[in-house]
C-alpha cells in the first residue's frame, strides 16, 4: 500500500510537474495539450486518491504548482512568442500523444468521480453531524465505487458480500491534526497517534438504541478483526431508516439496546475495533435487517450528513468547532 501512494501520489504528480516546467512543448498546440493533459490527470488524482496520507493539502500545492508552470511558459519563458503552431519532429509529436494519454485519462477517472457526487437511485437519510469536536476528512463516501470501495458490496452476485450489503453506501472519516496530517507519523502501530482516535460521537437523530456493543479490543495498526466486522458500534433506529456506527473504542459506548436518544446525546468515542485497518469512523443507513439476518443486511440507503451528501475527499467538522 505504502509503494502505491508512494507511487500515485508523490513520484508520478512530482514527474508530470518537472515535465511540464522543464520540457514544455516547442508548439501552441502541443502546449496546449500538455497543459490540459497535465492538469486533467492531477484533478483526477485529486479527486480519486485518498489524501489522508500522505496530507490532504496536498493536491492544492500540485496545483498551484501546475498554474505557476503553464502561467511561466505563457508569459515569461524566453521564445515562447516564437512557437510555431504545430507539432515539429519525433519528440514533439511522441510528446504530444503522451499529452492526449493523460488527458484521456484525467478526464475519463475524472468525470467517473465527479459522477459519485450525485446521490444514488436509493432514499437518502437526513442526519445531523455525528462528531462532537475536531476536523475529519471523507475517506470513502459517494455514489461510485471508484470514490467509494463500499459499493461493491451491491453485487448480489458475491456470497460473502450480502451479509453487509446495508453498508453499501456508507461513509469512513479519517481525522485531522495539526498542519492536516492524520497521524503522527507515516502509519504508526500505536491507535493514540491518530487524530481521530478517542474523538467524541454524538447521536445524529433522535431514537431508539436496537444494538449496541462495548467490549470489543482496540487492535494496532494494521491488525483488524474481519469475523466481528462492526468491532463496538451503536445501531440507532430513527423513523424508519436505521444508523449504524462502528469501529468504536472499548469501553467508551454509553447507550445500551432500548435507550432512548435526542439529537446530539453522547454515544461513545471513535475506536479501531472490528473490521478497521487503522482508527476511524464507518457510518452509514440502512433499512432494518430481516428477523434473524445479519445485523447489516438490510437494503442500503444513503446518507445526507448536516444537508450534504459527502464524497471522498470532503471535509467535515465537529459541532464543538
Amino acid at each position: 500500500m505504502i509503494a502505491v501512494v508512494l507511487l500515485f501520489q508523490v513520484a508520478i504528480p512530482l514527474a508530470i510537474l518537472a515535465w511540464l516546467w522543464l520540457y514544455p512543448a516547442n508548439s501552441m498546440a502541443g502546449l496546449a495539450i500538455q497543459a490540459a493533459g497535465t492538469g486533467a490527470f492531477l484533478f483526477a488524482l485529486a479527486r480519486v486518491a485518498q489524501w489522508a496520507l500522505p496530507v490532504w493539502w496536498l493536491p492544492w500545492v500540485y496545483g498551484a504548482v501546475w498554474l505557476a508552470g503553464v502561467v511561466f511558459t505563457l508569459t515569461i519563458r524566453p521564445g515562447f512568442g516564437g512557437f510555431a503552431p504545430w507539432p515539429s519532429g519525433g519528440w514533439a509529436w511522441a510528446s504530444a500523444a503522451i499529452s492526449a494519454v493523460l488527458l484521456g485519462l484525467g478526464g475519463w477517472f475524472g468525470a467517473q468521480a465527479l459522477a459519485g457526487r450525485t446521490p444514488p437511485p436509493v432514499p437518502v437519510v437526513e442526519i445531523a453531524n455525528p462528531f462532537g469536536a475536531g476536523h475529519f476528512l471523507v475517506a470513502s463516501g459517494g455514489s461510485h465505487q471508484l470514490v467509494n470501495a463500499h459499493m461493491r458490496t451491491l453485487d448480489e452476485s458475491v456470497e460473502r458480500f450480502r451479509p453487509w450489503r446495508g453498508q453499501s453506501y456508507a461513509v469512513d472519516f479519517f481525522g485531522l491534526g495539526p498542519w492536516g496530517f492524520r497521524a503522527r507519523g507515516w502509519r504508526p502501530a500505536a491507535t493514540a497517534a491518530y487524530a481521530i482516535f478517542g474523538a467524541p460521537l454524538v447521536a445524529p437523530c433522535a431514537g431508539t438504541v436496537v444494538a449496541a456493543e462495548n467490549d470489543r479490543p482496540d487492535f494496532e495498526v494494521p491488525r483488524e478483526d474481519p469475523v466481528n466486522r462492526l468491532g463496538n458500534h451503536v445501531i440507532l433506529r430513527c423513523g424508519d431508516a436505521e444508523i449504524v456506527l462502528a469501529h468504536m473504542r472499548q469501553g467508551s459506548v454509553k447507550v445500551r439496546p432500548g435507550d432512548k436518544v435526542a439529537n446530539g446525546d453522547p454515544l461513545g468515542e471513535v475506536g479501531n475495533s472490528g473490521a478497521s485497518t487503522e482508527p476511524h469512523l464507518h457510518i452509514h443507513a440502512q433499512r432494518p435487517a430481516a428477523e434473524g439476518a445479519p445485523p447489516i443486511s438490510g437494503d442500503p440507503l444513503a446518507l445526507a450528513i448536516d444537508g450534504r451528501f459527502l464524497v471522498r475527499g470532503d471535509h467535515l467538522w465537529g459541532r464543538a468547532e
